[in-house]
């Protein structure tokens, strides 16, 4: 048995930097931002010069937010500013389905 005894110090610690890192990943994602959106790294160019800079991944981290709309084919995600809902860009796609994906989908 891997746990055997009382719970030491050391396993109370890293339970709760466990749980401290679920609470906050689940915040993350219920509030939209970047990271938990399924943005790429090239994709996190926030300020528009052509590379994504480590200070820029960090952002979406903690201050750059998605919304996502769907309007029948035509699919966008809105980039924002967390702080002052100040939109950044917005990228939008259209997806073509055709009747394979669907009879596919059935069981």
């Amino acid at each position: 048995m891997i746990l055997r005894g009382r719970f030491t110090t050391r396993r109370k610690i890293l339970l709760g930097v466990i749980v401290l890192i679920l609470a906050w990943l689940a915040y993350a994602w219920s509030v939209g931002m970047a990271i938990t959106q399924g943005v790429e790294f090239k994709d996190m160019d926030w300020n528009g010069d052509g590379t994504a800079s480590r200070n820029e991944i960090a952002q979406s981290f903690y201050a750059v937010a998605v919304k996502k709309t769907v309007e029948g084919k035509r699919h966008c995600d809105l980039f924002y500013w967390r702080g002052t809902d100040e939109q950044i860009r917005v990228d939008c796609r259209t997806v073509f389905t055709t009747g394979d994906d669907k009879a596919a989908g059935k069981p």
